[in-house]
């Protein structure tokens, strides 16, 4: 199931995160990067309470540059994999997604399509390395963890346009 796109306004939010190249399909990669998040939360004592993602940096199908990150204000020591950042503010486009995340594919595709014949932009640029985003996310309303229905999963992707 999918909500119609909208455009809304967001505040930029502070976040750690484990960056990593994949390429797809990447699934298995996802949850130890995650677990490797998690345990840098818990070293610093801090709960992971924020906004659960994945970040879409660079797009070079079948090749990504991927973070797996959680938003928050606390200080969280940076090692290996870890960097901070921030999910800059501005108009994007949201739309949430119910279902398998083997669907969020698809789902990406007919936002991507939406867009495109709304004649909007996103706030990337071509690289040679690939398509670089400032911010294309998939947030994670509920996960595994919590929600262990495939078909409850629910999923928002935030992509970041252009400044008009």
């Amino acid at each position: 199931m999918l909500t119609i796109p909208e455009i809304v306004e967001r505040e930029p939010q502070r976040y750690v995160a484990v960056r990593l190249p994949v390429v797809i399909p990447f699934s298995k990669k996802v949850d130890p990067a995650f677990d490797e998040l998690f345990a840098a939360f818990a070293r610093a004592d801090v709960r992971p309470d924020g906004v659960e993602f994945i970040k879409f940096n660079l797009i070079d199908m079948p090749r990504l540059e991927i973070e797996t990150g959680m938003t928050t204000d606390a200080f969280v020591s940076l090692s290996g994999r870890l960097v901070e950042g921030v999910l800059p503010g501005g108009r994007y486009v949201r739309m949430t997604y119910t279902g398998p995340y083997d669907g969020l594919y698809d789902a990406t595709a007919m936002l991507v399509g939406w867009a495109k014949e709304k004649g909007l932009k996103w706030d990337s640029s071509s690289t040679e390395a690939g398509e670089m985003f400032a911010c294309r996310l998939e947030v994670h309303d509920n996960n595994p963890s919590i929600e262990p229905d495939p078909s409850k999963l629910v999923t928002t992707l935030l992509f970041k346009l252009a400044e008009v």
